[in-house]
């Protein structure tokens, strides 16, 4: 059969059909800022991405009427177990009005479903272990604060992929193993993957963790509420200097971190100290998951766009190496087949198919 796979990100769509497992076609459509800025929340670009994604499958000469299974990524929508859901008019709505908050990954299932509905009516679309995947073990939840709970949005779909290629690779059921993955992108979440099950993880989008090429992660609160009360700035302006402006585009005015890279090996000091700094925070972070999982762990798992920088995962394997002998790079994501094999094990039988 052949599946299309729906990845919306904030600057772009990954777009990619399937032929069963294997990609006949994949691309990332780029938006550009100048477009995108045309909109005032990420609902409005809906039909501004499906006209992208239909161009793209134009220009390959393939048809809805091509297509049997539709997939898209899972959005901040309710919190979920970990699998693969039917898209229905309940997961439509929470998708819609960002009920966990706004991203790109909202657009994901609303755009297989429509695509799906003008393909045939009646077809079903899917989604693959959404952003807010929880699996949190109860003590995890407690903030501090009661009536403050931690939040998880992350990158479930790749971590969860990644934790299973290993799995697949040592041989081993994952049910079996304790696993620590850093995805490292322009967010960052780090989570302690228990026998299977994410019971802990930073929130990539919820403002902790460590900071990352555009996010500031964990800052420290108290400055933060000065910072909000100061008359200075306005709600959105704090929240960009957290999100799109934060970590280390905050200290050097770029996200793009092969440029910082560049600016190390160029003998460039401030760099030098953000870019040591990011792999410093990583670390501990992958430390208080090694705390979660007592200290068994098996493997840690560097992934995500920026786990290519050899000088990062480099600096960050020299601080863990004592938590496991196995550190394991898989660089990029695997979040396009990931989307796909979840269909095909679904649809199989190998794996429910559950109602949202």
């Amino acid at each position: 059969m052949n599946i299309l796979a729906i990845n919306p990100g904030g600057m772009s769509t990954k777009v990619a059909v399937f032929h069963n497992d294997k990609a006949i076609f994949s691309q990332t459509i780029n938006h550009p800022t100048q477009e995108l800025t045309a909109y005032s929340c990420i609902a409005e670009q809906k039909e501004y991405r499906k006209k992208a994604i239909m161009n793209a499958l134009k220009a390959q000469g393939l048809q809805l009427s091509n297509i049997d299974e539709f997939v898209g990524r899972g959005g901040m929508v309710r919190n979920l177990e970990g699998g693969i859901y039917r898209i229905n008019e309940a997961y439509l709505h929470d998708a819609a009005i960002g009920l966990n908050g706004q991203h790109a990954s909202n657009l994901g299932g609303i755009l297989a479903h429509e695509l799906a509905q003008e393909s045939q009516a009646g077809k079903i679309a899917y989604t693959v272990d959404p952003v807010m995947v929880d699996e949190y073990e109860d003590i995890a939840r407690l903030s501090g604060m009661a009536d403050i709970s931690r939040v998880r949005s992350f990158h479930a779909l790749n971590h969860k992929a990644v934790a299973g290629r290993y799995a697949r690779e040592k041989g081993k059921p994952l049910s079996e193993l304790n696993l620590i993955v850093a995805h490292l992108g322009s967010g960052i979440s780090v989570g302690a993957h228990k026998m299977g099950r994410i019971v802990d993880v930073n929130s990539a989008l919820g403002g902790d963790g460590p900071m990352s090429p555009e996010r500031a992660g964990g800052v420290p609160p108290l400055a933060l509420i000065d910072m909000c009360f100061s008359g200075q700035y306005s709600r959105q302006e704090v929240y960009t200097k957290l999100i799109g402006e934060g970590g280390v585009y905050s200290y050097l005015g770029t996200k793009d971190m092969l440029e910082v890279e560049h600016r190390v090996e160029g003998g460039d000091t401030k760099a030098t100290l953000v870019m040591e700094s990011m792999a410093y925070q990583v670390a501990k972070e992958i430390g208080a998951c090694a705390v979660v999982l007592n200290g068994d762990v098996d493997a840690v798992i560097l992934t995500g766009s920026i786990a290519r920088s050899h000088l990062l995962t480099g600096w960050i394997s020299q601080r863990i190496r004592f938590i496991s002998s196995e550190i394991v790079l898989y660089p990029g994501e695997e979040e396009m087949d990931a989307l796909v094999v979840g269909v095909l094990d679904g649809l199989s039988g190998r794996r429910p198919i559950l109602n949202y």
